[in-house]
């Protein structure tokens, strides 16, 4: 009875767990292997017979026999009449098989069993776990969100599993409730103690990435490659085409009729603005389509620094740099060059031009920053604008625009 008391749930650990039958008495063997080397010093000279299925187990002990008083291992010997209390005929030099009763390893050892053979469960569960989720690092997986933290959201997927998204690996704007279905990416799987942490990612390039494969056939067929993807997460992303076959338009295909396959995806990011380009191994025709959309004058590169000074037209340079100077950093990373934009113009009117730091007792330095991210580091480049679109484009309010634009003007005007 107490062999059935010790191993009821053998068959409850195999089916909860989904372990096969030999993984499982491999396990339990080596469970009551390690409690016979404690009582007895070595096990050896064991036999363990395990039926997961029934819950039977028989743990036997062969030692030989030896003349009375010659006894010099109890482990591995027995006296002659000891041995002939269990069959009269035993003789010196005969193997005898005697069954080991668990009650024999004593009640301690028998609790410590049952809590080694949990463990041993729980350790195959998590080593399988980390293999499962090991092979799937890149891939996309959807969880469900299970609890919502200030630094981290715990997610679930349907097996049960929990799955971490870091704050830093949200997107800006992500905003997530219990029980909300979650996209991203298994970034890494880290061993913390002997429990997998499985990490999920939305801001990694792998992440849109997958997403174009998922979405865009083309590519998923493999007649479209992404060379390169570039992305400030929630805000803007660039994301390199190529295609072996010259039928295909790659660009086209990836944006669809009027934005309808990219559309899916930027909704999924949080309304980052994706460009694809086309890739080419011209440099100066790369560089150029990579800092669309603005219009490229000329573009003199300087292959040993990696640097490339582009040439645009005073109305262009801002186009080029982009809000928060994002277009012409992810132009930048997509093409491995250091650009350094330099504006071209009326010489008159650019002599006549002045800095907008020159306004700083006029100006707060904060406003003059704002319009030197997007471009606009002088007088007249900022005149060139529209109250409106200085609005769209900077984090100013339109009343502090307006008294920008009336002391400018008055420079100029008298």
């Amino acid at each position: 009875m107490e062999n059935i008391a010790l191993i009821e749930s053998f068959s409850e650990f195999k089916d909860d767990k989904l372990i096969d039958r030999v993984t499982l008495m491999a396990i339990l063997e080596d469970v009551f292997r390690n409690a016979l080397k404690k009582k007895y010093g070595s096990d050896d000279n064991f036999d363990i017979i395990i039926n997961p299925d029934k819950g039977d187990m028989e743990i036997w002990r062969n030692r030989v026999v030896v003349a009375d008083g010659e006894v010099e291992d109890e482990n591995s010997e027995i006296s002659l009449s000891e041995a002939r209390k269990i069959e009269p005929d035993f003789e010196v030099g005969e193997d005898v098989s005697e069954e080991v009763k668990l009650i024999d390893l004593g009640r301690r050892a028998i609790l410590a069993l049952r809590q080694n053979l949990i463990s041993k469960i729980h350790e195959h569960d998590s080593t399988n776990l980390y293999k499962q989720f090991k092979d799937l690092i890149g891939e996309i997986y959807t969880a469900e969100v299970h609890h919502v933290r200030p630094r981290v959201v715990i997610l679930v997927d349907d097996d049960g599993n929990e799955i971490v998204l870091p704050k830093e690996k949200q997107i800006p704007s992500d905003f997530f409730r219990k029980g909300d279905n979650v996209r991203g990416i298994i970034e890494n799987v880290e061993l913390k103690g002997n429990k997998p942490q499985i990490i999920m990612s939305r801001t990694s390039e792998k992440f849109l990435e997958k997403l174009f494969e998922q979405e865009i056939p083309e590519i998923f067929d493999g007649l479209i490659m992404i060379k390169k993807v570039v992305r400030i997460p929630g805000e803007k992303a660039k994301v390199a085409v190529d295609s072996y076959d010259d039928r295909i338009d790659p660009v086209g295909a990836c944006v669809g009729m009027k934005g309808s396959r990219i559309h899916g995806i930027v909704r999924e990011l949080g309304n980052e603005n994706i460009d694809v380009i086309n890739y080419t191994n011209n440099n100066q025709l790369f560089i150029t389509r990579a800092l669309s959309p603005a219009k490229v004058s000329s573009i003199k590169i300087d292959e040993d620094k990696k640097r490339a000074e582009v040439f645009l037209k005073l109305e262009e340079v801002s186009k080029a740099i982009g809000r928060g100077g994002h277009n012409i950093k992810l132009a930048g990373l997509l093409t491995g060059y250091e650009l350094d934009v330099i504006r071209e113009g009326n010489v008159a009117e650019e002599e006549d031009d002045v800095e907008l730091t020159e306004f700083s007792d006029e100006i707060d330095g904060w406003v003059i920053d704002e319009f030197a991210k997007i471009g606009l580091d002088t007088a007249r480049s900022v005149l060139k604008h529209s109250i409106e679109d200085l609005v769209r484009r900077t984090d100013l309010e339109e009343e502090t625009v307006q008294d920008v634009m009336r002391i400018l003007k008055s420079e100029f005007e008298g």
